[in-house]
């Protein structure tokens, strides 16, 4: 069983709150509940929520004039017995193309790791990811679940631009760049899929507690399915999850 978490002042109308500094599902679903039990109780001072892989940050309407009651006030919250309302939980299928074309560090990481192209390829698809939360940009989501086989150590320099869709690793992350971006996670391929779109209802499809799994296609069906996406022809395979 995790510990217990920890609570501060972050600024002058927000308090983080922690858990142990690991990346754990059971952490993540002891946020979600928490964040469902505030939300209940706080709902109307509380301006925004913010989940990181061990943390809730709560962002307040105004200023706290007194952060020691409001802290004892939020352990008091945590205390209580309380049935998480059930929420859709899904695992999204997303299509991405590993050629060598998208795919620009597969080489370093394949010469490094002492694994084929294929073998790298294999490993990352074959594993489904947790949603952790949304972060850096809108529509990143930090996946947690990669085979230790394939860590790679961020970049020493990153690059000044990282295209739209392409997917890469980060230390012990996975992850897809939502946008045309700086970046200095390893590329291994792209994906056609928008990750963020400020036209929809959901600007972005996923949230924390949802399952991800990268399904290889070819160069050819890339194109196809970019084709289909800029025709509002595609629609992302979900699959609703009982756990």
């Amino acid at each position: 069983m995790h510990k217990k978490p920890t609570y501060k002042p972050f600024g002058n109308a927000s308090i983080l709150i922690e858990w142990q500094a690991i990346i754990s599902e059971e952490i993540l679903n002891d946020i979600i509940l928490f964040k469902e039990k505030i939300q209940k109780e706080k709902s109307i001072v509380i301006a925004d929520f913010i989940i990181g892989y061990n943390s809730l940050t709560l962002k307040y309407t105004n200023e706290l004039s007194n952060y020691s009651d409001e802290i004892e006030s939020l352990k008091s919250i945590y205390k209580q017995d309380f049935k998480l309302q059930k929420t859709e939980k899904f695992l999204w299928e997303i299509p991405v193309c590993y050629d060598l074309e998208f795919g620009i560090d597969l080489k370093e990481i394949s010469e490094k790791s002492n694994l084929t192209i294929k073998e790298i390829i294999k490993l990352h698809s074959e594993k489904i990811y947790t949603v952790f939360f949304i972060g850096f940009l809108p529509g990143f989501l930090y996946l947690g679940g990669l085979d230790s086989k394939i860590h790679f150590d961020r970049k020493p320099n990153p690059r000044l631009k990282v295209a739209k869709g392409a997917l890469a690793i980060g230390g012990k992350q996975t992850g897809v760049y939502p946008e045309a971006s700086a970046g200095g996670w390893n590329i291994i391929g792209r994906t056609p899929i928008h990750f963020f779109n400020i036209k929809n209802e959901n600007p972005c499809f996923a949230k924390a507690g949802d399952k991800i799994k990268f399904k290889p296609i070819s160069l050819e069906e890339f194109y196809q399915t970019e084709k289909e996406i800029a025709e509002n022809n595609y629609i992302i395979s979900k699959t609703l999850r009982n756990d």
